[in-house]
């Protein structure tokens, strides 16, 4: 069920001559939530805005997570976790929330208690004064929680093996000059070629690119811009304007 909303306002000063805003007077709330958008995944973006209503290519992105078959998702991996992110931010989500986004879980990690004697070191509990099963003595002595970074937990996620991420790894993926992905088949490279209207097969190359954090990030910046962007980031080409 969605959030309860109060309903914000602002007064806007308007040049009724050119037909245009000049600024505005907002509250608090109404600033809140101007600066909370920076707090939105992506996926919450698009799902926001809708698929279509994207001027790049993350649209299409959504679109094929929304399209790919369970077979393909990596077990305890899902499609939800991309489709419908939650969001972080207590400001992208609280009462006031224009977007009546769900509020972020406020779990908040245990507390855990050891004896004092060291050779009882390994016996942990979760609720102050209960006795130690090896020396007896009350458990009082507060322990620190390290959590593990987002940096350790990828690592420990590939330690474990290849079968992480979100998709499998059994078959090879088609990754559009628009974003749009999907499972390869030699049957679907011929349609793509047809699709596409080749005519002359000898004037298609083969190229090898990298792609590393600057790469990376030209396809970020590119998907919010532009309809083509391997074109734009592999080929050097400018993106072309929207109309």
């Amino acid at each position: 069920m969605a959030a309860s909303t109060t309903a914000l306002s602002m007064k806007l000063l308007v040049d009724t001559n050119a037909q245009r805003v000049l600024f505005a007077e907002a509250s608090k709330d109404v600033v809140d939530f101007l600066f909370s958008l920076l707090a939105l995944p992506v996926g919450t973006a698009v799902k926001l805005l809708g698929k279509d209503s994207m001027v790049g290519c993350v649209g299409n992105l959504y679109a094929s997570v929304e399209k790919l078959d369970g077979t393909y998702v990596q077990p305890g991996a899902s499609k939800n976790a991309l489709l419908s992110p939650v969001v972080l931010s207590p400001a992208a989500s609280s009462n006031t929330s224009v977007l009546r986004l769900p509020a972020p879980s406020s779990s908040q990690p245990k507390s855990f208690f050891s004896c004092r004697s060291y050779d009882c070191f390994y016996y942990v509990t979760d609720v102050s004064g209960v006795k130690c099963p090896s020396c007896g003595n009350q458990m009082t002595t507060a322990c620190t929680y390290a959590a593990p970074t987002a940096a350790q937990k990828l690592q420990a996620a590939a330690a474990e093996g290849a079968g992480k991420g979100f998709v499998q790894g059994i078959v090879t993926y088609t990754v559009m000059d628009d974003l749009t992905v999907s499972p390869m088949s030699s049957i679907s490279s011929i349609t793509l070629l047809n699709t596409f209207a080749v005519k002359d097969l000898g004037a298609l190359k083969e190229q090898t690119v990298q792609l590393g954090y600057t790469e990376g990030l030209a396809i970020l910046r590119a998907s919010l811009q532009s309809k083509t962007v391997l074109s734009d980031v592999f080929l050097a080409r400018r993106p072309a304007k929207q109309a």
